[in-house]
Parts: structure tokens; C-alpha cells; sequence
């Protein structure tokens, strides 16, 4: 029996903008991303970091759920479409259907010795990390914290932030997010 394929993230980001009749000027101005990166996220070619789809959601004002929403698939193509997010990191919705809710809360997954590549992650309100599994590190501005299983830290995430596995063992975290 034929799958369909799942909508990419990029692809919803886009029907949803031109749905509402939303410039790619206005999006920008709203998050604070180029229009150049913003029509790579379109295109596909990024997959942008939950700060940012947080970030674009509120600019589309969708709740950030809609793009995680699994489509017509088989199971396993439904599981990897609903937890990964990069090559380096993998996260999945612990509070799916959390339509105009402020908390958002998420199982991430890093492997050994990686970290996101490019910006860190920037979005307004708070967050709460809470280890697992490993030891990460985490880059608040200039600050770094290291965090140990059992071990947590809650900090103010409009200041540039970024996680990083500094373990050879895959780290587990909950993530829980709050935006105003």
C-alpha cells in the first residue's frame, strides 16, 4: 500500500504565511530573521531550531503544535518525521494538542559530542532544562553552564542560548518552554 509523504516543516510554514496573505518582510520583522533564511526554511534546505519555529509561529499566530502534527503515513515515517529536527539533535512533543498554551515541553536527544551547528536558539519568554541521560553544556550569552543527569537549570531565553552533548554517551533532556 503507497504512504503519502510527510509535509515538510518548511512547506506548512509557507502555505500558512500565504494563506493569511503574510510578506516574508513582515515574518522577518516580526522574528528577527533574515528573509533569506526565512526562504531557506521555506525551501526545505533548514531546518529551523525550536526557538525559531516558536518564533514563526507566534509571527504566523498558529500555536507551534501545527507544525508537528503527524500526517497520513506509515508509523515509522510518522515517528522519524515527529522527532527529528536536525542531524545532530532529535526532539518529540511532550505536550501535543497544547493549542494557545503557554508551556510547551519536549524530550531532546543529542548525540555524543554534538551540539546544534550555526545560530543558537532566541526566543522570548523562559526555559527549563532538566538532564536525563549525559552531560550537556549549556551556553546562556556568555555563561556556560555543564549539567549532569539529575541535574537542571532555568534561565531567560530571549539572551542567545545553545545546547551541546559534551559526553560520549546520547544525552536526554526534558525542555520546557514558556512564552508569554
Amino acid at each position: 500500500m503507497p504512504t503519502k509523504k510527510l509535509t515538510p516543516i518548511g512547506k506548512k510554514i509557507k502555505q500558512v504565511r500565504t494563506e493569511k496573505k503574510l510578506t516574508l518582510d513582515r515574518i522577518a520583522n516580526e522574528t528577527g530573521h533574515s528573509i533569506d533564511y526565512l526562504k531557506s526554511v521555506e525551501a526545505g534546505k533548514e531546518m529551523p531550531p525550536v526557538g525559531a519555529l516558536l518564533q514563526i509561529a507566534r509571527a504566523l499566530e498558529i500555536d507551534s503544535g501545527f507544525f508537528l502534527k503527524e500526517q497520513e503515513a506509515t508509523m515509522k515515517d510518522r515517528v522519524k518525521e515527529y522527532t527529528k529536527r536536525t542531524d545532530e539533535y532529535a526532539y518529540k512533543t511532550l505536550t501535543p494538542g497544547a493549542e494557545n498554551k503557554h508551556l510547551k515541553a519536549f524530550l531532546v536527544t543529542i548525540d555524543p559530542m554534538k551540539d546544534h551547528t550555526g545560530v543558537g536558539y532566541q526566543h522570548e519568554g523562559e526555559e527549563f532544562n532538566y538532564v536525563l541521560t549525559g552531560t550537556i553544556e549549556v551556553v546562556v550569552g556568555d555563561h556556560v553552564n555543564t549539567l549532569k543527569s539529575g541535574e537542571s537549570l532555568h534561565f531567560n531565553s530571549n539572551i542567545k542560548h545553545q545546547l551541546r552533548n559534551i559526553g560520549d554517551e546520547t544525552a536526554e533532556l526534558l525542555v520546557v518552554i514558556y512564552t508569554p
